[in-house]
């Protein structure tokens, strides 16, 4: 138990202003504002000003070949990663590799803004780490300090031929529940986070299976 604490520990220091920083940003464009949503027929305004309506594409597949996985991102979603990665951040230790939204951040509404955001972090620079499963307990310390609720133990998940360690959380506000899924695997000395979140657990299955690890 006490080396167990003593990983945590080491974990969450690691991560500091990476990941916790992350999750929080990642949270803030994902719940809702609980005001009224925009009207369809109209542009949506942030600040007074017009925010141009998201393209309408094709789904498309973002393909990881230094992970060997692809996760296919739903049509019309919206794409954020540039803009989220922090580009004083080591490569070799911490990369967002994708952060997509349902409807752009900016846009205000009544439900929660679904999303994917695929992390991946140095396994080398947390001494202990072994398994995917190791990183369940800190993921929960970072997720529930952020309001959400363990939903049940954490469990092995199979993605096809491979299987990653899942973990489930949910957060009521008012009337409006999130709930948040994380797959966590090791690949090539990286602890590899997919994150999603949702607004039923319909969705958050909807989005999962759109996740394909190769073995």
């Amino acid at each position: 138990m006490k080396a167990t604490s003593s990983l945590h520990a080491r974990l969450l220091y690691h991560e500091g202003m990476d990941v916790v920083h992350r999750f929080a940003l990642v949270l803030a464009l994902t719940l809702p504002t609980l005001l009224p949503a925009q009207d369809s027929s109209s542009k949506s305004k942030l600040h007074g000003k017009p925010v141009p309506a998201p393209r309408q594409t094709a789904e498309t597949i973002y393909r990881n070949a230094d992970f060997a996985f692809t996760y296919k991102i739903p049509y019309g979603w919206i794409e954020r990663t540039k803009q989220m990665q922090d580009d004083s951040a080591d490569p070799a230790k911490s990369r967002l590799l994708l952060a997509v939204f349902e409807r752009p951040p900016e846009v205000t509404g009544d439900t929660v803004n679904s999303a994917v955001v695929i992390t991946a972090e140095s396994a080398a620079s947390y001494p202990g780490l072994k398994t995917a499963a190791d990183y369940v307990g800190p993921l929960t310390e970072l997720t529930t300090s952020k309001g959400f609720k363990s939903d049940g133990d954490a469990y092995e998940f199979s993605v096809g031929a491979s299987t990653a360690a899942r973990a489930d959380f949910i957060r009521t506000t008012g009337s409006v529940t999130m709930r948040q899924s994380s797959l966590v695997i090791l690949r090539k000395g990286f602890v590899i986070c997919f994150t999603f979140i949702a607004g039923s657990e319909d969705e958050i299955d909807e989005l999962t299976e759109k996740l394909s690890l190769k073995p």
